[in-house]
């Protein structure tokens, strides 16, 4: 019952009456740690973890003292905490956490990712970003937003105020964006008239995908406007190498090119399929899912994109928080847009497990791509919309090539 009557109260009032209070009290008792420090926001639908690392080892390899937190990892002064976080912005009172013990490693750079959720809540309060980085605003969170438009004006409070914004150029929301912050603008993209581009700023990436290039270059854009000699920027980049569940191969004497990747977007499923189609030399295998409890209207996306860029599609569950069937059934409806056909080259699977067993032990053939979507580095799942269970994608993996 008291559930059902917090969901009736606006999620406006819910922020200004319990998330506001709670962030002012997180600045006050860990003393605005942020102050004085030089901290660089990191926000976008896709690519927000792996451009906040990118920016961190620049900035690292350049012999700057500074600390990031990301959805991975944070990195406060040579000490590694694995956050793991199911959402990227930690409560004000972690992150302020975080940030004081940033400041007594006397950290002068933060790298933060932020997520829209962590905007609207004032997860982020008290602190003055110099850099704020948009690397895309496409389809997610419309469950927490309601609105497309609500979830990008949210996005764009990341750089209202900064010194610097840095925003892709290939977006079609660029320049609204660039009208709606008191910044410098400066803009990365494949687009020629950007900034930054393999043009003007050449890169030899050992990690796959146009969507690593633009995230690349938004880091080069960063760390350029921060002083950092273009040289250590190109070799950082150049040598930087996929972090856990970012296009993570798992070795295996099948012969089969196994991956797990977080992409639980569809903007991010796209991408990465795409990605691998330019790898593929037998099947393309993906198995794809929708979160329960979150945006019920990328579900039948979802479907339709795996349907039209892989050869045989699995789905299956993905955090389901007691939705499993109602979420598959959704799936299955842009698989049937696309033209896929169940039994056929789709296949469902609600157990998550089973399921990688399936791929693994009979659709995926030697010399076939098998591609494990939607959990990446997470380390639990939510089954029931209770209880976490401890889970891996990777360790699951292992364990099956293992016997």
């Amino acid at each position: 019952m008291v559930r059902k009557l917090k969901s009736l109260v606006p999620q406006k009032v819910k922020n200004y009456a319990w998330h506001f209070p709670k962030a002012n009290i997180a600045n006050l008792r860990f003393g605005f740690p942020a102050k004085g420090m030089i901290v660089i926001g990191v926000t976008g639908t896709d690519g927000k973890t792996t451009t906040t690392n990118m920016i961190y080892q620049i900035l690292k390899n350049a012999g700057k003292k500074v600390s990031m937190i990301s959805t991975i990892n944070a990195m406060i002064g040579d000490e590694s905490f694995d956050t793991g976080f199911h959402i990227t912005s930690p409560n004000a009172s972690d992150l302020q956490k975080y940030i004081r013990k940033a400041k007594e490693a006397e950290s002068k750079y933060l790298v933060l990712e932020v997520t829209s959720n962590g905007l609207d809540q004032f997860r982020v309060l008290g602190i003055k970003f110099e850099i704020g980085v948009i690397t895309n605003i496409t389809h997610e969170h419309l469950d927490y937003h309601k609105t497309w438009e609500n979830y990008f004006k949210t996005k764009a409070k990341l750089i209202k105020n900064v010194n610097i914004a840095v925003i892709n150029k290939d977006e079609k929301h660029f320049e609204r964006l660039s009208k709606l912050t008191k910044g410098k603008v400066v803009s990365f993209g494949l687009h020629k008239n950007s900034d930054f581009n393999p043009l003007k700023f050449p890169l030899n990436l050992k990690i796959p995908g146009e969507y690593n290039l633009l995230n690349a270059l938004a880091g080069a854009a960063v760390s350029i406007n921060l002083k950092v000699p273009s040289k250590i920027v190109k070799d950082t980049l150049n040598s930087f190498k996929s972090l856990p569940g970012r296009m993570e191969e798992i070795e295996n004497n099948k012969g089969i090119k196994i991956i797990v990747d977080f992409a639980h977007t569809p903007n991010g499923l796209e991408q990465a399929l795409k990605t691998l189609q330019k790898f593929k030399k037998g099947n393309l295998v993906a198995l794809i899912g929708a979160e329960g409890d979150r945006d019920t209207q990328k579900r039948a996306l979802m479907g339709e994109i795996a349907v039209k860029l892989a050869d045989k599609v699995i789905i299956t569950s993905v955090d389901p928080r007691g939705e499993v069937e109602q979420i598959n059934k959704q799936i299955l409806e842009g698989v049937k847009k696309a033209g896929g056909n169940l039994g056929e080259d789709v296949f469902v699977e609600n157990d998550r497990e089973k399921a990688i067993r399936m791929a693994i032990e009979k659709l995926a053939k030697k010399g076939d791509i098998l591609a494990i979507f939607g959990k990446g580095h997470e380390k639990s799942m939510n089954l029931d919309g209770k209880n976490e269970i401890a889970w891996s994608d990777a360790d699951t993996i292992r364990k099956i090539l293992n016997g």
